[in-house]
């Protein structure tokens, strides 16, 4: 379905302007949490409206497309598009940044006066929209070189976030991010100058659909061009053994970086899995399933492991989620239609929980002064409110019925068990350690003598978690419509590995 009105173009521009304004501007700055707001609340009604005319019967196709010349003469054009699944990452970008500057003010500011920190607050929000103008845009393109421009373009928003916001070794971290993500996208260059050779050229050669089934590879050819994106997309993801990046970033990042960097970025990793990956390169990632596969359990058992020995905050929810990932990509590459489903889904779910966890140890930190578990202890008798949003989204982690992880999850097993038992019976490992790793630290943290004093959540705090709480509830005991977004790409991606990409 093309779109009667630029409904992508408009929500892809007025983050991006806000933002360029709200930081070239001086005299903005002292309303620049007013501003952000009000952008940001602007893009989520103009998300839901756009969607009002998305057709669900036909998630699995591109909707609300735009079509702009570029360079022709190389194939590349501005294609804008929806399916089933970009829609929704894009509607839970959009929903996250209103919450995300609702609270700023929770979030760490180095400076020196209230005045500069107020300074650094406006650039941090106006990074902010930028980077929610990245965020649609690298979901919403049809156009595999303009999603690379994406896929690079989103780095500099977010080394800024991290660099110039963060803790005391945020430099070291943001670079640390910046190099790993850099050599994920030139390796991922070279597949891109490749396709460009064994496309089907034309005006419009590097729109998805046009390569899907029509790229001139196979056998050796096309399994080096498959991992050219793969590598990429596992380092964004982050899978193991190339996570290694996330805890340090998540550790010195305000945790409204790290809401958006874990909750809807590394998202790109699994979403280019399944909108690039399996359809342009199906031989390859058939051959590539099993090992893949192998690669996602490690990443689901090490992850949780590291999380239970972690002893700061911010690093335990960077490897519970390198865990959740790794159901997310067993999932993707079981060739099951139902795990397929969950994978998905799970992308959603993790996104909202995520959220909530980083939003809240937050919330704590700047209470408390320290993102150290073991300086903390009895704070439910303090913050009861506090306490119970983070054990809410921490049992929305670990998968208890009636809450956001419990579906996806069990989607997950179901479907890899029948492609593959024993990746699935070992995965289940990672459900006990989510209980490790949850439970433990609420209780140091939130259970026994207070150790400290210290008001419990503000009104726009409240409603955060009050919203996230929402749609936790909501993802865990209704999620039929997001279901229904879901099935049509589940059901035509997981084919591509369905005959081999089992692990018996």
């Amino acid at each position: 379905m093309t779109a009667s009105f630029p409904w992508l173009t408009a929500l892809i521009l007025i983050p991006l302007i806000a933002g360029a304004v709200l930081g070239a501007v001086p005299s903005l700055r002292r309303s620049a949490k007013a501003i952000g707001l009000g952008v940001s609340v602007l893009v989520l009604i103009g998300t839901i409206v756009a969607l009002t005319g998305f057709d669900v019967s036909r998630a699995g196709e591109a909707q609300l497309v735009e079509t702009y010349s570029w360079m022709s003469s190389l194939s590349v054009s501005i294609s804008w598009g929806v399916t089933g699944m970009s829609a929704l990452m894009i509607l839970l970008a959009t929903i996250l940044v209103p919450l995300v500057i609702l609270t700023a003010h929770s979030d760490r500011f180095v400076a020196d006066d209230e005045v500069a920190a107020g300074s650094r607050r406006a650039s941090y929000i106006a990074w902010v929209l930028v980077l929610e103008s990245v965020m649609i845009a690298v979901f919403a393109a049809r156009d595999v070189f303009l999603f690379y421009v994406l896929f690079e373009a989103m780095l500099i928003p977010v080394y800024f976030l991290i660099g110039s916001h963060g803790g005391p070794k945020r430099r070291a971290a943001a670079i640390k991010f910046l190099l790993y993500s850099l050599a994920g996208g030139l390796i991922m260059l070279i597949g891109v100058i490749a396709l460009f050779t064994m496309g089907p050229g034309g005006p419009e050669g590097f729109l998805i659909d046009n390569l899907a089934g029509a790229v001139d590879a196979s056998g050796t050819t096309q399994m080096l061009l498959f991992l050219s994106f793969f590598i990429a997309f596992a380092i964004k993801a982050p899978m193991w053994p190339v996570h290694t990046w996330l805890p340090d970033a998540t550790e010195q990042a305000p945790a409204g970086t790290s809401t958006l960097l874990v909750g809807i970025l590394d998202k790109v990793g699994t979403y280019g899995m399944i909108a690039l990956c399996l359809p342009l390169f199906p031989e390859a990632a058939k051959a590539a399933a099993p090992w893949i596969m192998i690669l996602g359990l490690v990443s689901i058992i090490w992850g949780g492991l590291l999380a239970v020995a972690s002893h700061d905050l911010m690093r335990l929810i960077a490897f519970t989620s390198v865990s959740h990932f790794g159901f997310m990509i067993i999932g993707i590459f079981s060739g099951s239609a139902v795990a397929m489903t969950g994978a998905i889904l799970y992308m959603v779910a993790h996104g909202v929980s995520t959220a909530a966890l980083f939003l809240v140890a937050g919330y704590l930190a700047a209470r408390g002064g320290s993102q150290r578990i073991p300086d903390y202890g009895g704070w439910q008798r303090v913050t009861p409110l506090l306490a119970g949003g983070f054990l809410v989204a921490g049992l929305a982690s670990l998968a208890l019925p009636g809450l956001s992880g419990f579906i996806p999850e069990y989607l997950v097993l179901t479907g890899t068990f029948t492609a593959s038992p024993w990746i699935a019976g070992l995965a289940v490992l990672g459900v006990i350690l989510a209980a490790l790793y949850i439970l433990l630290p609420y209780q140091r943290i939130f259970t026994g003598a207070p150790t400290g004093e210290a008001k419990d959540l503000g009104a726009a705090e409240r409603t955060v978690v009050g919203v996230l709480t929402a749609l936790m509830l909501a993802l865990g005991f209704y999620p039929a419509p997001v279901l229904d977004m879901i099935r049509p790409i589940a059901d035509d991606v997981s084919v591509i590995v369905a005959a081999e990409g089992s692990v018996k």
